[in-house]
């Protein structure tokens, strides 16, 4: 029998699943749930130190014999301070040392109880990793506390190895110890060889054993995109390949990733892979990661040069460090002249139906339509793309036919002008920043440089608020959305650009619009032009909503 308490049962399996075969356990009664688990386990050997600072050198001389994990389990407070010494040999030995601390709640601290300090950071110095668990309620939860114990065991496990430490809050009652049985816990596994030419061959094997095998590119440096086109020739042909125009920077048709997601509602099913490869950091599209979540059952594999676990979609099961080129470079041979899936043909048809939505698409007078012509316009001159985040962005991942530079990192409205100020002063194309007016007038400094350069180009969305709030359902029932939510105002670019020796042009409909885009293409103007369409914010969702549902109702 167990401990009842879920997040000691998780850590418990996954030490087990993670092959811990030993651990030293020192007194106390809030880590005794911990110290029964460990005892229970058959595969787990007990030693009992009662001096916790002589446990943890105990337990770094069992890691010293073969080189295997060893776990140390202490109470709460002053406890696990005795552990630092230890910890710190451990992290310049190179030593696998789980550290196992147990806790009050959270709300228990610096409330006058017993045994309590702030430990989830406490030994920040001398761990490679520490992770705080939760007390799981929910299935979300439990996935973060099973998220958070691999992340650790990973970090323990990288490279050379080291320590990490892992707090355990516990609530009261501390022993109830009625489970019949640990959960089944997902590891995470690491293949941590860079480049391992085995793994990536297995991986491959795999890859092409699937009968709806996806490959995910991320936001990627359009630098470490230069050499994946042939292994791409290959895997477009077998294989579902998503990406958006933050990872690719072949001239061609947007893949319209969110377009072919509506178009699928209420049968995602057909549509979802059993074998997932995701490389690159992150996507725009928030429906992307929501539907990618209920591929449960997949084989999952992160793919990153660091081994970092990203678990965007709930459900990895692989940590693979590796590079973009040799992870497509292996499986572009494995699969090579293999025949086409069912899976890959679906969506192929899926892919047509959008493209060919969006080019007999004729939008009214928007914002979608201002980034259409736009690009419509730049399609033949040689530039470069650099895009501010919210609404922006996602009508460029709409239209556009190049690579978009994005701050995506953090996905943060601030500093989206002064990125491209940054870019184009060291370049020689034209750089067109994309740009709505909260984030426009929140970096207007940008413009406040002596560093501008005549080949810099924006293209102000002014709605006179935040658009990207009312594609949000639910918020229109607040009387604060507009105001002091979307931040409605009725500023205007053109003081800011005559303070700052830029060229200003202005449109309100289609015909300004022409003209106004034809002055911001103009690659011989001897400063920097801005072009700022005014449009109705209420027209803009209209137009949109209308694009990507059509006859189709919207699914909040």
């Amino acid at each position: 029998m167990y401990a009842n308490k879920d997040n000691v049962n998780i850590l418990t399996a996954l030490l087990v699943k993670w092959g811990v075969r030993s651990a030293v356990v020192c007194p106390g009664s809030r880590n005794a749930a911990i110290v029964h688990n460990l005892n229970e386990c058959p595969e787990i050997e007990c030693y009992a130190v009662t001096d916790e600072r002589s446990a943890g050198f105990f337990a770094l001389g069992l890691s010293q014999i073969d080189d295997e994990p060893v776990a140390i389990c202490v109470t709460s407070g002053s406890a696990l301070l005795n552990v630092a010494p230890a910890a710190a040999e451990a992290l310049y030995q190179h030593r696998k040392f789980i550290i196992i601390s147990a806790d009050r709640p959270a709300c228990m601290i610096d409330q006058l109880q017993g045994q309590t300090l702030h430990q989830p950071n406490a030994l920040r110095d001398f761990v490679r990793k520490a992770v705080n668990l939760p007390e799981p309620h929910d299935e979300t939860e439990h996935w973060y506390c099973n998220r958070l114990v691999n992340e650790a065991l990973i970090a323990m496990e990288r490279g050379e190895g080291g320590p990490v430490h892992i707090n355990v809050p516990i609530s009261e009652p501390l022993f109830d110890f009625s489970a019949e049985a640990l959960p089944d816990e997902r590891k995470i596994q690491l293949h941590q060889d860079l480049p391992d030419f085995l793994t990536l061959m297995d991986i491959a094997k795999d890859f092409k054993r699937a009968k709806r095998p996806m490959i995910l590119i991320g936001q990627t440096k359009p630098e470490h995109l230069e050499h994946i086109h042939l292994p791409m020739l290959s895997l477009i042909e077998y294989a579902v390949v998503l990406y958006e125009k933050l990872a690719d920077d072949i001239i061609c048709e947007p893949l319209h990733i969110e377009e072919m997601l509506i178009e699928i509602e209420g049968e995602e099913e057909k549509y979802l892979p059993d074998f997932i490869v995701y490389l690159g950091n992150t996507f725009v599209s928030k429906r992307l990661k929501k539907f990618l979540q209920k591929a449960k059952g997949a084989r999952t594999i992160i793919v990153n040069r660091d081994g970092e676990l990203h678990d965007v979609f709930m459900n990895a099961t692989d940590v693979l460090r590796s590079t973009v080129y040799d992870t497509l470079s292996a499986l572009g041979d494995a699969v090579e002249n293999k025949k086409p899936t069912a899976f890959m043909h679906r969506w192929d048809r899926l892919a047509y139906k959008c493209r060919k939505r969006y080019n007999n698409y004729e939008p009214d007078f928007s914002q979608l339509a201002v980034v259409r012509a736009f690009f419509d316009m730049t399609l033949e001159i040689n530039c470069e793309f650099q895009f501010a985040n919210s609404m922006a962005v996602r009508l460029g991942l709409i239209c556009s036919h190049s690579y978009l530079f994005v701050n995506r990192g953090v996905n943060g409205i601030e500093g989206s002008l002064s990125t491209a100020v940054g870019y184009a002063c060291n370049v020689d194309e034209l750089v067109f920043c994309v740009i709505g007016d909260l984030s426009f007038f929140y970096d207007q400094n940008a413009l406040w440089n002596n560093n501008l350069t005549n080949n810099l180009r924006v293209l102000l969305l002014n709605n006179g608020e935040g658009g990207i709030f009312r594609s949000l359902p639910g918020l229109e029932d607040s009387p604060a959305s507009k105001e002091f939510i979307a931040a409605a105002h009725h500023t205007t670019a053109k003081g800011i650009c005559e303070e700052n020796n830029v060229q200003y042009y202005a449109a309100h409909n289609q015909e300004e619009l022409y003209d106004g885009l034809m002055a911001l293409t103009n690659p011989n103007s001897m400063v920097p032009v801005l072009l700022e369409v005014f449009t109705d914010p209420e027209e803009d969702e209209r137009v949109l909503q209308d694009y990507l549902y059509g006859n189709k109702k919207k699914v909040n």
